[in-house]
């Protein structure tokens, strides 16, 4: 008694089958995984469409955080006359 072959658990229905028969059962269940396979792409290529949007609106965000930043730089005054050490004896 067997309980696990090559092509998956050991069906002793599938034994009495002829060859034909065999291999329709084993190109219905290609078709069925392969169908799992396509929604699963189809998932898995939203999720890389969402993620593409939502990093290019961080990277959007970015730049202009940057912009900011660079306009407050360039308001900030420039104090050559002190030094670092200035106030330390």
């Amino acid at each position: 008694m067997r309980s696990e072959g090559p092509g998956g658990p050991y069906n002793p229905a599938m034994s009495a089958a002829s060859p034909i028969d065999q291999i329709a059962e084993r190109v219905e269940r290609l078709l069925v995984r392969h169908e799992e396979v396509q929604r699963t792409n189809a998932l898995l290529q939203e999720q890389v469409e969402m993620l593409t949007r939502e990093r290019d609106a961080l990277k959007s965000r970015l730049s202009a955080a940057r912009a900011r930043l660079d306009a407050v730089l360039e308001k900030l005054p420039l104090d050559d006359t002190s030094s670092p050490n200035d106030g330390q004896a």
